[in-house]
């Protein structure tokens, strides 16, 4: 039987983890039914790489953006950079980017900083910002508002497990969960409860590969095709079939991520 399909929305292809094994990460990953994924880059000196990756393969897509993680090390983002990305066609989003205050709290100021040029990039493309949030729910709720009350754009809360609070600051703007592995890890219950309470029609599926490996993977390297093992936890927390499920969140993905067209019309 053919698996239903599925999108990866946020993976990591260029990390060493998967050196030498590209194509056989993609294979498994279509066998799966996970025919489209986007692949982040989040280091502006290794775009041209991610690019790359996106132009040699019909189902994948890429963004870029400044890992908050990196803000306060790397050349700091210029709009106008992600601007000039954005021509490309294969160039669905921008980010990841957002606030850690759990790693590098010390450059929270820089961050937020970073934040605001990313989220007036996504105001000027059109294309969905891509959100990494840890330990900064008031922060991000309060910045990504100011931002949409200045001038509207869209969203995605990528491997969502922050706080009820923040889910709902970012559904009432009209923007996306994004779930994880992490959703499928025994004592995420109280995660699951946010995502079962949020309306289906604004969740996504990704990996975050290679982290965060879903049960039975869990502990080991993950990959794209290992979305079918999240998505099955979703379609029981929404009492729906995987089916309509993958159905529900791959129609999700197309509304967002409007550039990412499946392969027989990809560029």
């Amino acid at each position: 039987m053919t698996p239903p399909e599925i999108v990866d929305s946020h993976c990591h292809l260029d990390f060493p983890d998967f050196e030498g094994e590209l194509d056989q990460i993609i294979a498994r990953a279509h066998a799966a039914g996970v025919r489209r994924m986007v692949t982040i880059c989040t280091r502006m000196e290794n775009e041209p790489k991610v690019r790359a990756l996106a132009e040699a393969h019909a189902g994948v897509f890429y963004a870029a953006g400044t890992h908050p993680m990196r803000a306060a090390e790397d050349p700091m983002i210029r709009v106008e950079q992600l601007i000039a990305f954005a021509r490309h066609p294969k160039f669905v989003g921008i980010g990841e980017t957002g606030l850690d205050y759990h790693y590098t709290a010390e450059s929270k100021s820089v961050q937020q900083h970073s934040l605001r040029l990313h989220i007036t990039a996504a105001q000027e493309t059109g294309l969905p910002l891509i959100i990494h949030a840890r330990d900064a729910d008031a922060d991000m709720a309060a910045i990504l508002t100011e931002g949409f009350k200045e001038r509207p754009y869209s969203c995605v809360m990528h491997c969502f497990s922050s706080g009820a609070a923040l889910a709902k600051s970012a559904l009432e703007l009209g923007f996306y969960l994004s779930m994880s592995g992490i959703a499928a890890f025994p004592k995420s219950q109280e995660l699951r409860d946010i995502f079962a309470a949020a309306p289906v029609d604004r969740i996504l599926l990704e990996t975050d590969s290679p982290y965060l490996a879903p049960p039975p993977h869990r502990g080991r390297r993950n990959e794209p095709a290992y979305t079918a093992f999240t998505a099955k936890v979703g379609a029981t927390l929404y009492g729906m079939t995987e089916a309509e499920f993958a159905a529900q969140t791959t129609a999700n993905f197309d509304r967002l991520f409007t550039r990412a067209a499946r392969p027989a019309q990809a560029a």
